[in-house]
């Protein structure tokens, strides 16, 4: 096929009903073929632009088809593509160094793999070596993976397709203060979630969990965002029964929140920590990294076949490199918060806005009527006028009803004001 004469969406549909499994759906009620990306902009097969705010869930940190870490990926294509990581190359430990200085706390070892899946069963696995516990606890509303015990953990029921989850997996309420799950409001609840899990060990568990895996922002949950003292008050519980805190970076890492990791926003140092999307700016490459305290006890042989294969690792190094060079951080903060004010002037205008959270370029808003029931049909209309007028924004929630913003981090003020004016009028135009 040439990529001249894209075949078009319609026939993509055709294909993908007649050769892909029913269970990959797809956005949109007239779905657009992309065939080109710049930075934070797409191209159809129309040549039509558009903007995009969701940057493929969280992916394109550093922007499609940046120039500068193409560059170093084509190189690395054209000398050495992949040998296995039990033969010894240079990027996966020169990553692994590099992951070493910026993720936070003593985090020093890591075991690299190819999904945000893989990196978390690895994680959870590497717990139960530690401890020697096969206990788990997750969050309601948590999406993890989609392998056995990924899903388990997972406490979303439309992703826990699995009709025979894992026993010995507890989920405690979420921090969804919006909604919140024990009718409490903050911060009179003095963070009754987070105390919650003491009770869940207490009376659901043996008393010793191996570890609780957490996203520190719940993506698919609908942007779920806890307060501040959160992890802490939890990491202090989990500590007491000498569990583990693995932290889920895989939607939030790399600069997302305006910090590296989003977890540093609430001043605690995961036991252990898993990555993947964003590091690789589109390449396939996951990791997770602990302390080598803990690391050190996973000696029987582990391997992942493509794991830090030489052109997946330079993509990694070359996304960090960039991150600093460009200021990402400092980008996500200021958009992110430019994005923040502005949702917050819609709301005024248009009530269908229930709530806005989030921290830096990973914010959602909430789509509800009146009651504050949830709106997911006039979110998709919003969505699908948005797409018509060249802009491109996510959406999750339990109910679907999150309008979700997690834009490439090299959106400018230009483009935020842009998607904020577009969105106004869609909004006056289809939501009475």
């Amino acid at each position: 096929m040439s990529l001249e004469k894209p075949i078009g969406p319609e026939a993509i549909l055709e294909k993908k009903k007649k050769y892909i499994m029913p269970c990959l759906a797809h956005f949109y009620k007239e779905p657009r073929q992309f065939v080109k990306g710049d930075m934070q902009f797409l191209y159809d097969s129309e040549g039509r632009k558009y903007l995009d705010m969701f940057a493929g869930v969280s992916v394109m940190n550093c922007g499609h088809c940046n120039p500068e870490i193409l560059e170093n990926v084509v190189k690395q294509v054209q000398s050495l593509q992949h040998v296995c990581n039990i033969y010894l190359t240079e990027n996966f430990v020169n990553l692994a160094e590099k992951l070493a200085e910026v993720t936070p706390g003593d985090l020093q070892k890591t075991f690299f793999c190819s999904t945000g899946t893989e990196a978390n069963e690895g994680a959870m696995l590497l717990a139960s070596i530690y401890t020697g516990n096969d206990e788990f606890i997750s969050l309601r509303n948590g999406l993890h993976g989609r392998t056995k015990l990924t899903m388990s953990v997972t406490g979303i029921q439309m992703w826990r397709t699995d009709p025979h989850p894992c026993g010995g997996i507890h989920f405690a309420p979420n921090a969804y203060c919006y909604r919140c799950p024990l009718g409490k409001k903050y911060p009179e609840c003095d963070l009754a979630c987070a105390n919650a899990v003491e009770d869940l060990i207490k009376y659901s568990t043996s008393g010793h969990p191996a570890a609780m895996i957490a996203e520190p922002i719940q993506g698919n949950a609908g942007i779920v965002t806890p307060p501040k003292g959160y992890f802490k008050r939890v990491k202090e519980i989990l500590e007491k029964y000498n569990a583990l805190l693995i932290i889920d970076e895989v939607q939030t890492g790399f600069a997302r929140t305006g910090k590296m990791f989003a977890i540093e926003n609430f001043d605690v140092v995961p036991d252990i920590i898993t990555m993947a999307k964003a590091l690789g700016n589109g390449a396939p490459i996951s990791a997770f990294t602990a302390s080598a305290k803990i690391a050190d006890t996973y000696t029987k042989p582990g391997a992942s076949t493509l794991g830090g294969n030489p052109v997946s690792s330079i993509a990694g190094l070359s996304v960090i490199n960039y991150i600093h060079k460009h200021n990402l951080m400092q980008n996500a903060q200021e958009r992110g918060q430019q994005l923040y004010d502005g949702l917050v002037e819609l709301q005024k205008k248009h009530p269908i806005i229930g709530d806005i959270r989030g921290l830096g370029l990973m914010r959602g808003a909430e789509f509800v009527h009146a009651d504050k029931s949830p709106a997911p049909e006039e979110l998709d209309m919003v969505l699908e006028e948005m797409k018509d007028r060249g802009f491109i924004i996510g959406k999750n929630g339990i109910e679907r009803n999150v309008m979700a913003f997690q834009p490439p981090l090299v959106v400018t003020e230009e483009d935020i004001n842009n998607v904020l004016n577009a969105l106004d009028d869609v909004l006056t135009k289809l939501i009475k």
